[in-house]
């Protein structure tokens, strides 16, 4: 029996401490991360005036009333195919992106990547930049590593409890959610989402920063199918650099490359890669890699852009000296023509679908059991339920009529007289409708006859309709 252990199938952690950078792709990601952490934070707390009956906050997810509002938008449950549309778009988008630029939502906009700066952000104003943040690491636990550390876990928990609060107020009435929470009298589960969503911002960012990426995150098995030779990425131009070397004077250093060998480009990276080694599943294309090389080649005078984007297809063409392609090229290609008509026709119709819907709708369902009645002058009487949907801000009157191929049909309203009836403000109302054929009529004879119901709104003029039958005693 051999002795050998057996092989782990865990390897712990390696803490990565990345090194701060400044350059043009850096200030890129801290506007990102500024606009998207605003937007986010912010959105739920801006008001929109919808009358008096109606929520007056701007982006709400209204789960007790089943609707989604935006701005001037009002998204109700039979419209979810715009919620459909959007998220078609989402991943068309994801999918021009990546086959454009590689894996720029995770390097930019991704969530993950977001808050894991942030966090980095924060761990660096306490804890000091990357060496100070090594030895604090390795040193043993004393009085200023305790308060070091309890300072910035207290920091990444706060910011953990705003990123959960924040959530839950785009499913309720901001202010008066926060009222409610902070005075115990918010639902359970709004505890519980913010205490989840704390729970998980503060580990996933604090702790476990490139795992989610590298393990968790299905992305970068996916975004490999996207991305072609004519893709721009990160890479590093190994026929510039190598062979690297650090010394400069010594004899043979006119064969070396222009790569030092300083590491520059490894201390920057949040996943904790090295970009000389190729394309790599934990690579995010971040490009702090590249504000990192710049700034050591114009330190020792060479050319930027020994790590930058580039594509597969233009490496011979440097390799031979020339230059590379225009990024438009690689950008403008028939697959990603594809994914932007793609992209733009599904937001046309949405658009299109949006600006073409009627504020009043109704459903008509016959009733079957009966089909029919027979009253006592002869007459025979169908009953319907419709169901009016009244999308303003305000009560309106709606009026109901029927065109059939026979015109002696009477309609009624149960509990209304007349043929009109008040629909509630931005609600549905179910009203049960009875349409009578006489004992002369046509209809009386047929099997069916086919019937449209209107409905109208006197006061704006729109109408509405629906198709239904009647059904008379024919066979």
């Amino acid at each position: 029996m051999s002795s050998e252990e057996p092989p782990k199938l865990y390897a712990a952690r390696e803490p990565i401490f990345p090194r701060r950078v400044s350059g043009w792709f850096r200030r890129l990601k801290w506007w990102i991360l500024a606009v998207t952490l605003g937007i986010y934070y912010l959105t739920p707390w801006i008001r929109w005036d919808r009358g008096p009956n109606m929520s007056d906050q701007a982006v709400l997810v209204d789960l007790a009333n089943r609707r989604f509002f935006f701005f001037m938008i009002e998204i109700w449950p039979h419209e979810f195919y715009f919620v459909a549309g959007l998220l078609i778009m989402a991943g068309l988008g994801l999918f021009l992106f990546t086959s454009a630029l590689g894996r720029v939502w995770c390097g930019y906009t991704c969530p993950q990547t977001v808050w894991t700066d942030l966090f980095i952000l924060v761990e660096r104003w306490i804890e000091g930049d990357r060496n100070a943040r090594v030895r604090l690491w390795n040193q043993k636990w004393d009085a200023r590593k305790v308060r070091l550390r309890v300072t910035k876990w207290t920091v990444w928990f706060l910011i953990a409890v705003a990123t959960g609060g924040a959530w839950v107020f785009y499913f309720a009435d901001a202010p008066t959610l926060l009222r409610d929470l902070v005075t115990l009298q918010a639902p359970f589960v709004a505890y519980a989402s913010i205490g989840i969503l704390t729970a998980t911002t503060f580990t996933f960012g604090g702790f476990m920063r490139e795992q989610v990426c590298i393990y968790m995150c299905p992305w970068p098995r996916i975004q490999a199918a996207m991305m072609d030779e004519d893709t721009l990425t990160v890479a590093y131009r190994s026929w510039r650099g190598e062979p690297r070397g650090k010394h400069r004077k010594k004899e043979g250093a006119e064969a070396l490359g222009d790569c030092i060998d300083c590491n520059a480009c490894v201390n920057v990276c949040p996943m904790g890669i090295d970009i000389r080694d190729g394309q790599q599943l934990a690579c995010i294309t971040c490009a702090l890699c590249i504000d990192a090389c710049d700034d050591v080649m114009e330190k020792i005078g060479k050319p930027r852009g020994l790590i930058d984007y580039c594509t597969l297809n233009d490496e011979p063409r440097e390799r031979a000296g020339n230059p590379p392609r225009p990024a438009w090229m690689h950008i403008l290609r028939v697959r990603t023509m594809i994914y932007t008509v793609l992209w733009a026709g599904i937001g046309i119709a949405l658009v299109v679908a949006l600006f073409m819907r009627s504020d009043i709708e109704l459903t008509v369902a016959p009733v079957r059991n009966p089909l029919n009645v027979t009253l006592s002058d002869g007459s025979v009487r169908n009953t319907y339920d419709i169901r009016l949907r009244n999308k303003h801000g305000e009560d309106r009157v709606f009026a109901l009529s029927y065109t059939a191929d026979t015109s002696d049909f009477t309609i009624a309203l149960e509990g209304e007289e007349g043929t009109s009836v008040t629909v509630p403000a931005d609600s549905v109302y179910n009203q049960r409708v009875y349409l009578t054929a006489g004992p002369e009529s046509a209809a009386v004879d047929e099997r069916v006859t086919d019937v449209r119901f209107w409905v109208e709104d006197p006061e704006s003029n729109e109408r509405s309709y629906s198709d239904s039958i009647y059904h008379g005693k024919g066979e």
